[in-house]
């Protein structure tokens, strides 16, 4: 096996652990496992036969294959799909998608188990709303409009050396925030974005068509509490695929330390949302994280 350490994807970091799934999903030949520090764990790529970079840059993908996601504005003749999702026009989406290699953009972002008092099906809270009605998918293309997908560039990215660019990016990364005294400004690494968003195919969204809170993969609540649900997530010691990931995330129970050597879980975190200015700040969602 060939590896790579990634010093930028911190376990500790949910845009970075979002990133390093990204890369299992984006191609079936890398394993994904974190560095044996207990306390700072880090992302390593490995792949048999090749070097697990120039694997990411083979599979990167192309604006080509951005417009065709089913959750593209414009997909297939089948009418705009802007922020707000009639259930209607979910549906017919839906169903087109079906059998899509990427029908994962619709289920992981949006539910119609869960609708708003407009009718409109309601959104994950990894899809959060952003300024002037930016889709996720716009908030995508924008950000993968200015990467050159080259070992180089990638490289940077996973080393932690690439330079940020100012953009909102997907929308939840809490890193992305300037201070409060300058707030408007906002950075992220778009390579890392990139990679979070492919990252949420193991991250479907539902709903249990009762209430009105969405529950997406991970989301769960915390201990003693009524209803508060926070993302938690898992880092682990055997190389895995996606597929591997994918059945981890389903075993892996976060109150039950004690059974975590079994499946190999070192560590694991929950997110910390960021606290609004104020009532009309209705568009900046973040989340930090905390050692579980």
């Amino acid at each position: 096996m060939l590896c790579t350490t990634c010093p930028g994807l911190p376990a500790s970091w949910l845009n970075g652990w979002l990133a390093a799934v990204g890369t299992t999903v984006l191609d079936s030949r890398i394993r994904l496992q974190w560095t044996a520090d207990g306390n700072h764990p880090l992302a390593v790529l490995s792949a048999e036969t090749v070097d697990p970079l120039a694997a990411l840059v083979e599979s990167w993908p192309d604006a080509g294959l951005l417009k065709e996601l089913p959750i593209a504005e414009n997909w297939k003749d089948m009418g705009k799909l802007e922020r707000g999702v009639p259930v209607e026009a979910f549906a017919d989406r839906v169903g087109a998608a079906r059998g899509d290699r990427h029908s994962w953009t619709l289920s992981s972002t949006m539910t119609d188990l869960c609708v708003d008092e407009n009718g409109h099906v309601d959104h994950a809270p990894f899809d959060p709303p952003a300024p002037k009605g930016a889709t996720l998918h716009d908030r995508l293309t924008r950000v993968h409009s200015a990467i050159e997908p080259t070992v180089e560039r990638i490289a940077g990215s996973l080393s932690g050396r690439a330079p940020r660019i100012q953009a909102n990016g997907l929308g939840f990364d809490i890193a992305r925030l300037g201070s409060q005294a300058d707030h408007t400004k906002r950075f992220v690494d778009p390579v890392v974005e990139t990679l979070a968003f492919f990252g949420l195919e193991i991250l479907p969204v539902r709903g249990s068509g009762v209430d009105r809170q969405p529950r997406q993969r991970g989301w769960l609540r915390i201990p003693g509490g009524k209803s508060d649900r926070r993302f938690m997530w898992p880092a682990w010691s055997q190389p895995l695929d996606c597929a591997g990931i994918d059945a981890l995330m389903d075993v892996w129970k976060p109150d039950r330390k004690r059974a975590w050597p079994e499946i190999e879980v070192r560590a694991g975190w929950r997110c910390v949302p960021l606290m609004p200015k104020g009532k009309e700040d209705r568009a900046t969602r973040a989340f930090g994280s905390e050692r579980l």
